[in-house]
């Protein structure tokens, strides 16, 4: 009796059958036809073959996720005022903040001024600053330790200390607020290396051009071999100052060590680790996901805030044997890591940008957005935030997921069985739905096939038959009725995409640039007769 009931069906016949029945999904936004589409009909008609790959041509086989982290390394614990005692806390400390404005203000415009002084009618900026210059720059080192006893910072707690020029030319450390900038500039007065946006921040601007600031553009190759370059001149040079750098690129919350960026480490010069820490009960003080003004009222509003600085022993590069900046910076990654108690984690700056995008866009689940990707992703930073622009493009739900007919609005391909084999191999979890985490990795497994850019040259040219190095809609229509056949008006915004300038002709420079940020549309061309063709005398052309 047991038996039969374990092997008895869970549902009857008539039952099972009655969910056959076609379900429809309307779609009225981004296309000018009606889009009443069966996607259960579409299912069935691609069964038994739904496990076949859209990118066998490539050899893009299955990809795999990699298992995403529980920290949050740029959440702020306290990003709201909470507790009757904070509350009394900011009532009496209203007439102390604004002793503190005061007194901040004042430091701000003597600073500046001073600064100015200092800087006028220097032209040789590409040499070290003459001592009596550095002699007027000392008044602003005043100022800068006024502002941060006006920020709560009455002492500081100092654990350690910092090596001659001579023996570290290069002090690296964690980034954990705007704090450490300004103690370093007062303890150190080193040579920073900056984002060049920060250059237009009024007064923050002129007094980093007076530190002889390393500007760095992150998305530029050119300027980040430029930045090592600098670091290098002026690290060996005892002249110039130390040079500062904080290696994580981004300001974390403290209490983890995130990857570090190996522009302070290419030069292999010796180099002084410095951890900063703020103990903290009430107000956590990392610069995480909360505003710049409410982090300084805040402070303000505090009776004392704490920080310690703690300088490490020096490490430098393994003399007897090959130590690239890679184990270089990992060394010393393990080290401040160590020192502070915390673990370190895969997250990187762009971990921290992708976060900030989620969170401008509402998401819910913003730290789902993170990726977490190593540098042997070879990816850029705005290629990933190309992708997420895309995904949140498809509008997705509450819980992050993006359904198959948002996937097609945005892509502009119509409901069929070769669209769905697209979707179905981003969605490994089989629930109907992607995250961003399956679109990026999924797209950039595809991306970066050996293949790839053979098969986007093969498609060009079979898309351009007459040789023409223009390839026109009629010629996008012709390429794609193997995989879409029954293409019609559909084509006029597919060919949209591949259209960047918009003057109605696809050049070979924006038919390669619009697969390299919609590399999921290289299966649309992957299965002609003359493609397959190209692809392979491409390919042995390749191997030879």
């Amino acid at each position: 009796m047991t038996g039969d009931c374990l092997r008895a069906p869970l549902l009857e016949s008539e039952q099972r059958h009655a969910s056959d029945e076609a379900e429809v999904v309307v779609n009225i936004n981004g296309f000018h036809r009606p889009l009443i589409q069966s996607f259960s009909n579409l299912s069935k008609q691609v069964k038994g073959t739904e496990d076949q790959n859209p990118f066998d041509e490539i050899g893009a086989g299955s990809f795999s996720i990699p298992p995403q982290s529980t920290i949050d390394p740029f959440r702020n614990n306290t990003p709201n005022i909470e507790g009757l005692y904070e509350w009394l806390k900011i009532l009496v400390c209203i007439p102390i903040v604004i002793l503190r404005l005061i007194l901040f203000g004042l430091c701000i415009a003597v600073g500046y001024v001073a600064t100015k002084c200092a800087l006028q009618g220097w032209k040789d900026k590409q040499n070290p600053m003459p001592r009596w210059r550095c002699r007027i720059m000392w008044i602003t080192r005043m100022c800068s330790r006024c502002i941060l006893f006006s920020f709560g910072y009455h002492w500081i707690k100092r654990i350690g200390r910092p090596a001659p020029r001579e023996t570290a030319p290069i002090v690296v450390s964690n980034h954990v607020s705007y704090i450490e900038p300004i103690f370093f500039f007062y303890e150190l007065s080193p040579t920073i290396v900056s984002s060049e946006s920060h250059d237009a921040m009024p007064f923050v601007g002129t007094i980093i051009r007076a530190m002889q600031v390393i500007y760095v553009n992150r998305f530029s190759a050119s300027s980040r071999t430029h930045a090592v370059s600098e670091i290098k001149r002026k690290a060996s040079c005892d002249d110039f100052p130390q040079v500062l750098l904080f290696p994580e690129g981004t300001t974390t919350n403290g209490r983890v060590l995130i990857a570090f960026q190996l522009g302070a480490f290419i030069p292999g010069y010796p180099i002084q680790p410095v951890v900063v820490r703020y103990p903290h009960v009430h107000f956590d003080q990392s610069w995480g996901n909360i505003s710049l003004a409410k982090s300084m009222f805040r402070m303000f509003t505090q009776f004392h805030n704490f920080v310690e600085i703690e300088y490490l022993p020096i490490i430098s590069p393994l003399q007897n044997q090959k130590d690239n900046a890679a184990h270089f910076a990992e060394r010393t990654s393990y080290t401040m890591a160590s020192a502070l108690n915390v673990v370190q984690t895969s997250h990187s700056y762009l971990d921290s940008l992708l976060l900030t995008k989620a969170l401008e866009s509402k998401q819910e689940n913003a730290s789902n957005y993170m990726v977490e990707i190593s540098k042997s992703f070879n990816i850029s930073t705005l290629e990933a935030v190309d992708f997420l622009d895309t995904f949140l493009s498809m509008n997705p739900d509450p819980s992050g997921r993006v359904k198959i007919h948002d996937f097609l609005r945005v892509l502009r391909l119509r409901a069929s069985p070769f669209s769905e084999k697209i979707f179905g191999y981003l969605d490994v979890e089989k629930q109907g739905s992607v995250t961003f985490r399956q679109f990026f990795f999924g797209s950039v497994h595809i991306l970066k096939q050996p293949l790839f850019f053979q098969a986007c040259e093969s498609a060009f040219t079979e898309c351009d038959g007459g040789g023409s190095k223009y390839v026109s809609q009629q010629q996008l229509r012709d390429s794609l009725k193997i995989a879409l056949p029954g293409l019609s008006e559909e084509v006029e915004e597919l060919f949209n995409i591949f259209d960047i300038d918009g003057d109605g002709m696809v050049s070979k420079d924006d038919f390669m640039s619009c697969l390299r940020r919609n590399p999921l549309l290289i299966a649309l061309f992957c299965h002609g007769p003359a493609f397959k063709s190209l692809l392979r005398k491409e390919g042995n052309l390749e191997v030879m």
